[in-house]
């Protein structure tokens, strides 16, 4: 079975290519666009969660009820630790995975991180249905949840090196605006 590292062409994880990173609140893009992104550079692309619910057997939602969301996070660091040995990937982590920390430096200084900036609103109407399959938002309000993890998480998230606002674009346009930014 081909796996990140086994199905990477040797240009295509170049270490010595800069990572692209986005991060953002769940909902703002981060898969959709990563994987526009990656196809419109000629890079391979990494979703977090489906990287990590694949080696693991089992959903995001499942880690959580089963295991808690200190395990998952520490997968996210494990796998953050792997991706140092590659480069010129784009990647897509958890909502959450910037404001832990250690997880930033692993990847520093040769990635570009890139905020994908989106409110709480905006976030929950792009996930529509979706929002059931995120354990952090399986709540009684989770515009509120989402509110709440911006407030918990927007310094963080800061720290970027750039950030696209992606509210009212489409993941084509966002994607041409992420590319704008890396150029400047």
């Amino acid at each position: 079975m081909a796996t990140f590292r086994t199905s990477q062409p040797d240009s295509a994880a170049d270490p010595a290519l800069p990572h692209i990173v986005l991060v953002g609140l769940p909902g703002c893009g981060k898969t959709t666009v990563g994987s526009l992104l990656a196809k419109r550079l000629g890079r391979s692309f990494l979703d977090f969660d489906h990287e990590i619910a694949r080696r693991e057997g089992m959903t995001i939602g499942e880690i959580f009820a089963q295991h808690g969301e200190h395990r998952f996070r520490q997968l996210e660091a494990d796998l953050t630790r792997e991706l140092q040995e590659f480069g010129n990937m784009v990647l897509a982590p958890g909502g959450g995975w910037m404001a832990i920390e250690g997880n930033v430096d692993l990847l520093r200084p040769q990635s570009r991180i890139v905020y994908l900036r989106s409110s709480p609103a905006a976030a929950l109407k792009r996930m529509g249905s979706k929002v059931s399959g995120r354990p952090l938002l399986m709540r009684p309000n989770p515009l509120g949840e989402l509110q709440r993890m911006l407030e918990l998480r927007k310094a963080a998230y800061e720290k970027a090196d750039r950030a696209v606002d992606v509210d009212r674009l489409d993941p084509q346009r966002v994607v041409d605006k992420v590319v704008g930014a890396l150029a400047s």
